[in-house]
């Protein structure tokens, strides 16, 4: 019978203990860090580096572009800095002509990301902070969103920049750098993005870093039927270039890439040729129009190469857009008579116009974007306070076992089950009270009443005093009936 009782006692208390373990529930997450500091790890926070075309002119931007093999690289070091110290950071890398950026989950310091940036980059950190951009938090949140939705890119609302950001979770995904968070959060941003281009108008009308350049081109040459067009990429920018040149009725398009099957491909899709990289000197003195994209780290047509192309062309002029971050152009090629170069940069006020009539829908994107941000964060916050439960009932749940354990022991060298249950209520309460009445005793002395006001909120010490002033009162009450009946 007095093992019943024991066992019977027991549920009882495992019972209070998971009640107990659902307390943190209540508890606000910033006074939670302060409460239960000793059992958690501080919080990290959404954060954002990174350069783009507001902040950096080309010349900067394509020195710290990631080229795929340096991407890889640096994606590998964050991979084996993960493994080696056992860390949950996370880490998405976004490199276009546009803007290079760092998307962490992490306790990473800004000196260890620049370091990224600056490793794969002949510009020394001190350099790249001069154009550097940073931010946390829901800023950070509402800075990728807006970067996803087109609202921060060179041509206001286009749809490139949402394709290039799954490239670079994919990419991030495939070493291991994007965890749970992140994740999530690039999700909830292409959820997002999709959003704004259904809802407004600001997709509405074609205006890319692709359609500038063409229109360019028909401000240039007017009529562009008897013209011939060098496109070098494949890539979905030059897509875009080759499809708005189709739709201009342009003579005749040439793709040089340096995969024939790739350029062909492409080619086949808008009624021209592909060719190999090498190629390029061959088709040029034929080309009117030369646009290239490419992830090249070294310029392909240089200087001496044009100035051939011209003699062959008897100095008929060339229009050429160099997109590429860095240029697959050289630089000097502008200082040629008869060539007329363009790079991302000097797209800006191509494209102006076209900005004005979608103003009023970025309004409304940023509106959305807002609802989006603090979406996110509700799920981020709540993220934290299920972690900040989870190590409280871990907690809990060892100081029972380690209660059970004993109060077993007890019994096994010959103790009475009222000598064990005495222990375990005794040490138990104890052990469940020890760290909050320390941490309430002290609060008390330096004068921390939001701590105290939280400890009350958490174990309901307010409708305890409630509680023992009734059952007082009531007890008061029934011995003045007693000794008035007496």
């Amino acid at each position: 019978m007095a093992f019943i009782r024991l066992r019977l006692t027991l549920q009882v208390v495992i019972a209070t203990l998971q009640l107990v373990a659902y307390l943190p529930i209540h508890l606000n997450w910033r006074v939670g860090v302060q409460c239960f500091s000793r059992y958690t790890h501080a919080p990290m926070s959404i954060r954002v580096i990174g350069i783009n075309h507001k902040t950096a002119p080309v010349a900067v931007r394509e020195k710290v572009a990631f080229s795929p093999d340096a991407l890889e690289d640096t994606l590998n070091r964050i991979k084996a800095d993960k493994a080696a110290l056992n860390k949950k950071n996370e880490v998405v890398i976004l490199s276009t002509c546009n803007r290079t950026e760092i998307y962490s989950f992490a306790n990473y310091s800004l000196d260890e990301m620049l370091d990224w940036l600056s490793h794969q980059s002949t510009l020394s950190k001190e350099e790249i902070k001069q154009h550097l951009y940073e931010y946390q938090g829901n800023e950070a949140i509402q800075h990728i969103m807006r970067v996803a939705s087109g609202l921060d890119s060179l041509v206001l609302g286009e749809p490139q920049i949402l394709g290039q950001l799954k490239s670079a979770l994919k990419i991030s995904s495939e070493y291991n750098t994007a965890g749970t968070t992140l994740k999530r959060l690039m999700q909830h941003t292409f959820s997002t993005a999709k959003k704004v281009r259904t809802q407004t108008s600001i997709g509405s009308n074609p205006v890319s870093v692709a359609y500038a350049a063409v229109n360019l081109a028909k401000q240039i040459f007017s009529q562009l039927d008897k013209k011939s067009a060098l496109l070098i990429g494949a890539g979905e920018t030059i897509e875009l270039v080759g499809k708005h040149l189709k739709n201009t009725g342009i003579g005749s398009i040439v793709i040089a890439n340096r995969s024939v099957e790739n350029a062909t491909r492409l080619a086949n899709e808008i009624g021209g040729i592909g060719v190999a990289l090498q190629e390029i000197s061959n088709y040029l003195p034929d080309a009117d129009i030369v646009i290239s994209s490419t992830a090249a780290p070294v310029p392909i047509i240089g200087k001496g190469t044009v100035e051939w192309a011209l003699k062959k062309r008897k100095h008929r002029p060339i229009f050429m857009v160099d997109i590429a971050v860095p240029r697959d152009i050289e630089e000097e090629v502008g200082d040629l008579d008869d060539i007329y170069l363009y790079t991302v940069d000097d797209l800006q006020s191509v494209i102006e116009d076209n900005i004005k009539s979608r103003q009023e829908a970025a309004e409304q994107a940023e509106l959305m974007i807002a609802k989006e941000v603090e979406e996110f964060m509700g799920w981020l916050r709540a993220q934290d306070k299920m972690q900040l439960i989870k190590n409280y009932r871990e907690k809990v749940s060892s100081i029972q076992q380690e209660t059970l354990e004993k109060a077993s022991k007890l019994l096994r060298n010959g103790s009475s089950p009222e000598e064990a249950l005495q222990f375990l209520a005794h040490t138990l309460s104890n052990k469940l009270a020890h760290d909050a009445t320390a941490a309430m005793n002290k609060a008390a002395h330096s004068g921390d009443h939001k701590l105290l006001e939280a400890s009350d909120k958490i174990f309901k010490l307010s409708e305890q005093n409630t509680k023992t002033a009734h059952n007082k009162q009531t007890q008061d009450s029934s011995d003045t009936h007693n000794k008035e009946s007496s």
